[in-house]
């Protein structure tokens, strides 16, 4: 099977869309995302998206803290974690130290995100022992 990537909550959704196009002309099975951490904008990608008829599934990273966050949204492309999460992961600290906040805000999106895709995939990074906590709240 081959698969491939993309970033719907890229600043541009147009170039993504036309990138995907073409993966999907040069044999490509099905999508995995860059992480999401704007449902909406995926949302609105995957009623765009689901013209190519591919599977796609959305990634998922658990926030372990706002500087995490803030160092994906200057360093890692395709990926902005907004403000208000960014807020909450900054408003209990022993909450977010014990990975409650991150696995509240990933089980979230996964709730959002989960009837317009066709999977998730889970980047723990480190967080492994929180994986059966967030499906149980993503009601996976």
């Amino acid at each position: 099977m081959k698969y491939t990537v993309v970033s719907p909550c890229s600043d541009s959704v147009d170039a993504q869309l036309a990138k995907m196009e073409r993966k999907v002309a040069a044999g490509a099975e099905y999508f995995q995302t860059q992480a999401v951490f704007a449902p909406e904008k995926f949302i609105k990608f995957m009623e765009q998206a689901k013209q190519f008829g591919k599977p796609v599934q959305v990634g998922i990273i658990i926030p372990k803290s706002a500087g995490m966050a803030k160092f994906m949204n200057n360093n890692v492309a395709g990926i902005h974690v907004p403000d208000e999460m960014l807020e909450e992961l900054k408003a209990d600290k022993e909450k977010t130290k014990a990975g409650i906040t991150g696995v509240e805000i990933a089980a979230r999106i996964i709730k959002e995100c989960k009837p317009y895709c066709q999977g998730v995939h889970i980047m723990a990074l480190g967080w492994e022992s929180k994986i059966p906590d967030l499906l149980k709240l993503a009601e996976i």
